[in-house]
């Protein structure tokens, strides 16, 4: 398989990823499969030299990060209420 062949499936992988990711009711399992998805387009964007579309998806990828981290502080607060 040459090198183009397997960035276009890591484009495949990555757009399955995202779909996925849009069907969970459950907004932290939603960031982590969204953010894994973007983390994979960053990746397929850079790789076919498509710089906009490694750009708009690692915005995606900060954005997922920094709710994660929200959402876990919160949990964490919650949790060490008495």
């Amino acid at each position: 398989m040459d090198s183009a062949t397997m960035w276009e499936w890591v484009g495949y992988l990555a757009s399955v990823v995202v779909a996925i990711s849009l069907m969970m009711s459950n907004i932290k399992k939603l960031r982590w499969w969204n953010l894994i998805g973007a983390g994979l387009f960053v990746a397929y964007g850079l790789a076919i030299d498509a710089l906009p579309v490694a750009l708009v998806n690692f915005f995606i990828v900060l954005i997922d990060a920094y709710y994660i981290v929200k959402i876990y502080k919160a949990e964490k607060a919650i949790n060490e209420q008495p």
